[in-house]
C-alpha cells in the first residue's frame, strides 16, 4: 500500500495546519504509543460551513462530508504529532464520533462513516479501529459533527 501521504495526494486532499485549541486543552497528547487527538469540529479556513443538527436541516450527506473534514483535522494533528511522518502510525486505534442530532434522527453511524471511511482509504488496514458513535442535543459552535481519535504509532 502506498504511504499515507501519497493516499492523501492521490486523494486531492491537502492536509490543513492543525487547530489550535480554543479552550484549556491540548490538541493531541502522546503517552507511550498512542497519541490521544482532541475532538476535531469541522473547520475548513478556520470556519465552519455547516452549522445544525441532523434531521433538522443538516442532510444525511452533509452530515456525512462535515466527519470526514473532522478526519482530515485528525490526520492534521497527528501529521504534528508524528513530525510529518504518517508512516510512523501503525494503527487507528478508536474513533468517537458525537453528531447533533434531533431525537428522531437515528442514522448517527452513517453520519460517522464519513470519518471512519476516509482512515481505510488513506491507511488500509492501519486503519481499521473500534468506534462509538453518539447522538448530542448540542456541539461547539453549533457544529453538527465532532470526532477524536486514540491512535498508536511506533
Amino acid at each position: 500500500m502506498p504511504s499515507p501521504e501519497r493516499r492523501l495526494k492521490d486523494l486531492g486532499i491537502t492536509l490543513p495546519k492543525p487547530a489550535k485549541p480554543v479552550a484549556s486543552y491540548e490538541g493531541w497528547v502522546r503517552s507511550a504509543n498512542l497519541i490521544f487527538v482532541s475532538g476535531q469540529v469541522p473547520f475548513v479556513d478556520g470556519k465552519i460551513s455547516v452549522t445544525g443538527k441532523l434531521g433538522g436541516g443538516v442532510s444525511l450527506e452533509d452530515g456525512q462530508k462535515q466527519a470526514r473534514i473532522c478526519a482530515i483535522n485528525i490526520i492534521a494533528q497527528l501529521n504534528d504529532a508524528t513530525g510529518g511522518d504518517l508512516s510512523k502510525i501503525t494503527r487507528i486505534v478508536k474513533l468517537t464520533g458525537f453528531v447533533a442530532a434531533h431525537p428522531d434522527f437515528i442514522d448517527i453511524p452513517k453520519v460517522v462513516n464519513g470519518a471512519s471511511d476516509l482512515f481505510f482509504e488513506v491507511f488500509g488496514e492501519r486503519g481499521k479501529h473500534a468506534r462509538s458513535a453518539v447522538g448530542m442535543a448540542v456541539l461547539p459552535l453549533n457544529c453538527c459533527v465532532e470526532v477524536e481519535a486514540i491512535v498508536e504509532i511506533e
